[in-house]
């Protein structure tokens, strides 16, 4: 497949099963690969014949940073519905959600979770 890449969106989001994350957000790095034939646009050089990253990032500002999740496994999965729902013309996504600082015991620089979704794989109406 083509695809549109979205690397290193930076939002602060409530994410950790700790009650201290649930209290403040914590900084979230974000890799979007969306898959979708880009032929159309290739030739037509139009906005409608692709999908807008622009909107994307939007939408997954409003929502992600205002919602909450305990495991970074629904964050990512949450990530992939907002995509899905919104951009018609994307037939997979892949969501890399990154946690920037983990509070860990031990030093670890990052920790995350990444998910592959396919638009037939969800069910009809959802």
């Amino acid at each position: 497949f083509d695809r549109i890449e979205v690397r290193g969106l930076e939002l602060l989001v409530y994410c950790g099963v700790l009650p201290e994350e649930q209290a403040r957000q914590q900084p979230f790095r974000f890799d979007l690969d969306l898959h979708l034939s880009l032929v159309r646009a290739g030739g037509t050089d139009a906005l409608d014949d692709t999908v807008d990253y622009g909107g994307v990032t939007d939408l997954l500002a409003r929502h992600l940073t205002v919602e909450r999740f305990q495991l970074l496994e629904r964050l990512a999965q949450r990530t992939a519905e907002l995509i899905l729902d919104s951009a018609p013309l994307v037939d997979e996504v892949t969501v890399r959600a990154t946690k920037m600082r983990p509070p860990l015991a031990v030093h670890v620089a990052t920790t995350g979770a990444r998910i592959r979704r396919r638009r037939a794989d969800r069910p009809a109406g959802g």
